[in-house]
This record gives structure tokens, sequence and C-alpha cells, in this order.
């Protein structure tokens, strides 16, 4: 065992046994958290207009809170933008993170507190380190460095007296100035505006450096991974930095990329974690190596709530953590020291275990496709391209999917406009398990397909590499939380991707 792990196992000890206790007594712990920040918040201005004072039982915080979205909550957001205090939270809000999310171009302002900073946004990292000294007593990852790829909107000061720019911002300017000797790149590279600029300038800074661990969202952390290997005219990235042992991910399913991030990374010794870190708040990670779900992280500052995706129109329906069932699809809402409230955070998941509760992210509460009743979610899209991919040795880069309405004399049907890093051996094959797989786990869809009643077999349109990259581009949406959209209701992304590319197939 290395002296440095031995070393972090046993200072990070009394933290395991934290987690160990919500693991044992999770439903005792999510009343302590509601109960301390109704408590704490009683004299706020939302709190007092819904009768905090008064709350008593998680039954009775439901009846008088309304479950609500950003844009239901916003207005309680710009007043404290604008430099009203004690509004939605006891103490001061000194920062904002600034999110522009998938569906819309209007920028999201997410209140970040003090307490919310310490409590669960820079409590998750920590627990990785935790973690993953214990799961891995023998590694040698604290040894080097992590290389971090976050957004790139600065800290700027907003009307009001707090400050604005992505939750990374925010984490490196208040990450203690010793943690900082342990991470890449340098404060001002990590903040470049320009996405190419700031990759260009990570080569430069750390291909020369030990590094050992490297964490963000999938598909921008292979795009710099290729430069990286552009740039010093290697096979893989072992041959750059041989110590890497880490990949601590999230912000997207990790199975469209993990072929890819193996060539790449071409060891047995790789080890990859799964994380749920949003500018809301910090709520899952991988603790088992062998299954891809997360634990829910149930100290943190939050309470959470599920609303069955079925009765989404229908917000009595939620449940706390003791009503959820296995295998159901649930919008996740959030009660967080951050000051948002029974907040529909816009992520659906499943659990998939109750003791310990687990989770994995199936999906957005806006993306899917469900224009004839068939109600795709990205998870049913996930499993049946993995299925493809499978079947025919193909590898995707990146895709998004949609509608074919249906028009006089023709059904409907699904379009799936997909860039390929190795192209399926049999093309019609690809498609066959993509749609068989589609009714195997989705019995909408199915019922959909039988006999073509009411849609006819989808269509996969092929499109050359960097395609995806470009259009990201030129829509402004390069690198940090940018995601791209994989499932919606009409073809306004499809239609932009063809047109991008003169409409050819």
């Amino acid at each position: 065992m290395s002296w440095l792990t031995k070393l972090v196992r046993a200072a990070t000890a009394p933290r395991r046994r934290e987690i160990r206790r919500f693991m044992m007594h999770p439903i005792e712990v999510q009343q302590e958290q509601l109960y301390d920040l109704v408590g704490r918040a009683a004299e706020t201005v939302f709190g007092k207009e819904h009768g905090f004072a008064s709350i008593r039982t998680p039954e009775q915080f439901a009846r008088q809170v309304p479950v609500t979205d950003y844009d239901a909550f916003c207005g309680y957001i710009e007043r404290v933008r604008q430099g009203e205090q004690q509004v939605v939270w006891p103490t001061p809000i000194r920062w904002f993170a600034k999110s522009s999310g998938t569906t819309s171009a209007k920028s999201k302002f997410i209140p970040v507190s003090e307490e919310g900073l310490r409590r669960c946004h820079m409590r998750g990292p920590k627990d990785i380190v935790a973690l993953f000294s214990d799961l891995y007593p023998g590694s040698r990852v604290f040894s080097g460095k992590t290389l971090t790829l976050g957004g790139s909107h600065r800290l700027v000061r907003s009307d009001g007296v707090a400050q604005e720019g992505d939750l990374s911002a925010i984490l490196i300017e208040n990450t203690p100035r010793i943690a900082s000797r342990f991470r890449v790149p340098r404060v001002e590279t990590a903040l470049i505006p320009d996405f190419e600029q700031k990759v260009d300038a990570i080569c430069r800074e750390t291909v020369s450096q030990r590094v050992t661990a490297f964490a963000g969202v999938p598909s921008w952390n292979l795009v710099m991974l290729k430069k990286v290997l552009e740039y010093t005219g290697k096979n893989n990235i072992l041959e750059v930095w041989p110590h890497m042992e880490l990949f601590t991910h999230g912000g997207m399913n990790f199975e469209p990329y993990r072929e890819e991030y193996r060539r790449i990374f071409p060891s047995p010794q790789m080890k990859y974690m799964n994380t749920y870190n949003a500018s809301e708040g910090f709520f899952g990670i991988q603790n088992d190596p062998s299954a891809d779900d997360m634990l829910l992280m149930l100290d943190y500052g939050v309470y959470y709530e599920f609303l069955p995706m079925k009765d989404l129109n229908d917000p009595s329906k939620c449940v706390p953590l003791e009503g959820v069932v296995r295998g159901e699809n649930y919008a996740m809402i959030i009660t967080t020291c951050n000051g948002l409230w029974r907040y529909m955070i816009g992520d659906t998941v499943e659990f998939t275990s109750l003791a310990p509760y687990k989770i994995r992210i199936t999906g957005r509460t806006r993306h899917f496709i469900n224009a004839f009743g068939e109600e795709v979610i990205v998870d049913n899209a996930d499993r049946a391209l993995q299925a493809a991919c499978q079947a025919t040795g193909a590898q995707i880069a990146d895709y998004t999917a949609g509608p074919i309405y249906m028009t006089e004399g023709r059904k409907g049907s699904h379009q799936w406009v997909i860039e390929f890093q190795v192209p399926p051996s049999d093309p019609e094959r690809f498609t066959d398990v993509l749609d068989q797989t589609l009714q195997q786990v989705n019995s909408d869809y199915e019922a959909k397909r039988f006999k073509d009643t009411t849609l006819l077999r989808p269509t996969v349109t092929h499109v050359p590499q960097g395609t995806f990259y470009a259009w990201m581009k030129r829509r402004g949406k390069i690198g940090g939380q940018n995601k791209v959209p994989r499932l919606s209701n009409d073809r306004t992304y499809i239609e932009q991707l063809l047109d991008q590319n003169g409409r050819s197939v």
C-alpha cells in the first residue's frame, strides 16, 4: 500500500463512518436534513410566506410548500441577485452558478450559499477521495495531480452583491490553497473563456507533469484527450501520463464513450467513478466498481422527494425517500441549503437499490420522444444504442433523435442522427437491433411498433465526424456542462444538424 494512500485512508475514516450511518439510517438522516433546513429558514421571506415555523412533519412540509421549477422560482432568485437578503436562505448568498441548460438559451442563476458550498458542493469531491482510498488501498493516485476540465465563465459581479459564473469557477475560487497544489491546470488556464484556446493551453502546461487522475464531462474530456495525443504525437494517453489511474466523470451517460476511453487508456488498471454533480448540488457517487449506479448522498444539506414521471403534472403524487420503489422513473425534487425549496431539478432517476439507496440517471424531464404516445426516454435510447453497437462493432461519438411526423399516406417514425467513431459493420442490422431493443425496454414503444400500427421502423442518419462539435460550437455551447440534447419531441435539433451538412445523409 502506498504510504500516501494509507495516510488518506486514515484521515478519511471518520467520514466513512458518517457515510455508513446514513446508509444504515437513511430516513432518519433525511428527516434531520429537512428539519434543519426548515428551522434555519423560518425567518426568511420564503419561510414566512410558507409557514415554516409551524412545520413539524414531512407531510406538512409537502402540503405547505409547492413543487416549483426555475421559471416559477426565479422571482425569488432575482430579488437575491439584486442584493436583497433573507429571501430564500438566512445567510448571505455570495455566488450564483450560471447554467444555460440544454432546452433553452436562457441562462439560469442557481444560488450558492456558504453552507451549500461547504456541506454539498465541496463535500462531494472529498467523499470521492474517502471512498476511492477505501476501494483501492493499493492505489498511487494520490502521488500525482488531478486534471480538471471545467467551464469557462469567470466570476463576475452581478447587479447586486453576489458573483456569477460557472460552478467550477466558484469552486476554484474557494478551493483551499494547499489543495490547489494537487490539481492542474493553473487557475488562469482553467478559466480561459475560449474552449479551444483553453485545451491548447492545457496541453502546453500539463503534458510534462505527473497527472494521475482527471475529472469532468466525458464528451469534452474526450476532445481534450485527443488534442493531447495530437499535441504529443503519442498513440495513447498512458504514453503521456503513465501513472494515470482514475477518471471521475459525470454529467451524462458514460456508456456511449466507454469503448473510446478504453482505446486511449489501454490498461485494466484504469478506474472510472461515476458522479452526480450539478449546478444545484452534488448528489451521488459510485461506490461499487462493478456497477454504474450511485450512492445517493443523504447528509449533504439536501432533502429529496421524487415525482413519478407518469404523474409529472400532478405534484401531489410526490413521495419522500421512503416512498420510492425500484424500477420507477422519477423526476427528482430537491430542498437544499442553497435556498432551493421543493425544486424540480429537471433530471429523472431510477432507484436500483433501496438498502442502501442507489440511483442511476435516466434522462431529463423535458428530453424524451412522445410524439405518438411512445414515451421513449434517454435511458431507453442509451440501452438500445449500446445493444446495436455491440451487435455490429460500432462506436458512437454523439447522437440525437426526434420524430418524423405523420403525413398523408405515411405513418410516423423516429429519426436518429448519429456520428459514429467506428461505423457499424452492418448498418441495417444496427437499425434492426436498435428498434428491437427499444421494444424490449419500452412497452409503449413496442405497442406503437406492433405490426407498424403507429410507428414505422426508425431511420438512422449517419453524419460525418465533427458534425456535433461544429453544431455545438455554432450554438455557443462547447465545453463546461454543455450537453448534446439526446431526445426531443420536435425536429428542431435534427433540422439544424441536417442543414449544417447540406441535408446529405
